[in-house]
């Protein structure tokens, strides 16, 4: 079993059997506040949410349901909340995936990340880090562009078409003007199984689930794919510094209620989303999944989703990922 895994997986049922408020059901009954989490129990999403939603309890002195709603790359999900009643009553953990990315990737999106939500808090990002299996012959950056001059250039995995991850690697392919050959998986542990096994050249993959492994012999660190080192992972230099120029790309998580909902109640659940993320027990649990806090404004968040969208909509474009 995937020890990465089984730490997240109890970590997540430690929050849920630790916090009385937070449950999931299929309904929200009245004066409660409904967080829908567009993937599945375990994963890194869900356990942030489940840390924001314990927080969140707390502040509004109300109940809290973390309800996973997964399906189609989190927009199964993210469309029930852009569908659901603008009562202040339902929000959404949505991610780079399902408010960025996926407006290119998918042909037929059934919600805009933009007109269909209102932005309530920046959670925070993870940095994805370039790794190969500890027993690579690429020791370096150097080294593994020395790999990929081969004809037969190199491998590297993902947790699926059109992910954080396999867009990282057709941007590093490009700035290293190298041939690298996509291999996407179902999910992130058997990617990094694949590599670790070297079935697989590299991959780029968030901290919290690659170190564990780098610091048990398993896996080699080459690089962050953000413009600053990951706290998570200080002593692994950044691409930039590398010498690969404007290499700043990270996986984020951002609170969002329907369009509709009325200032009152967006304000409410912005200044306790506020409160929640000030505090150090919660900045401490988000830093334990190698999330990191970015102080932006509530009026500067459509922005920086905006600028996301059109950074993300590039590289979709040139790995040619398209979802029906």
């Amino acid at each position: 079993m995937d020890k990465h895994i089984s730490r997240r997986t109890l970590v997540a049922a430690a929050l849920a059997a630790a916090a009385p408020a937070l449950f999931a059901q299929a309904t929200t009954p009245e004066g409660t506040l409904r967080l829908v989490v567009p993937f599945g129990a375990g994963t890194t999403t869900d356990i942030v949410s489940r840390v924001v939603g314990e927080g969140l309890a707390k502040a509004l002195q109300q109940t809290v349901v973390v309800d996973n709603r997964a399906g189609a790359g989190g927009s199964t999900g993210s469309d029930q909340v852009a569908k659901a009643a603008p009562d202040g009553r339902t929000i959404v953990m949505g991610t780079v995936g399902t408010h960025a990315i996926n407006a290119s990737l998918f042909r037929k999106l059934p919600y805009d990340p933009l007109r269909d939500f209102a932005p309530v808090a920046l959670v925070g990002f993870t940095p994805t880090l370039l790794v190969v299996a500890a027993d690579s012959p690429a020791k370096t950056l150097a080294d593994l562009k020395a790999m990929a001059a081969r004809p037969e250039g190199v491998t590297f995995a993902s947790a699926g078409n059109g992910t954080s991850g396999h867009l990282a690697g057709e941007m590093l392919a490009q700035r290293l003007g190298v041939k690298m050959t996509h291999v996407p998986y179902k999910e992130g542990a058997m990617a990094m199984t694949a590599v670790m096994g070297r079935q697989v050249d590299l991959m780029f993959y968030h901290p919290a689930a690659v170190m564990p492994q780098v610091k048990g012999g398993k896996l080699r660190a080459l690089g962050a794919s953000s413009a600053v080192r990951s706290a998570a992972a200080p002593e692994v230099a950044t691409l930039m510094e590398q010498g690969l120029p404007d290499f700043d790309l990270v996986a984020w998580f951002m609170l969002y209620a329907p369009a509709a909902t009325p200032p009152a109640a967006l304000a409410r659940l912005r200044t306790a989303s506020a409160s929640v993320l000030a505090s150090p027990e919660v900045a401490n649990k988000l830093r334990e999944q190698g999330v990191e806090q970015r102080a932006l404004r509530a009026d500067e968040l459509a922005a920086f989703n905006r600028g996301e969208i059109d950074k993300w909509a590039q590289l979709v474009k040139r790995s040619g990922a398209q979802v029906d």
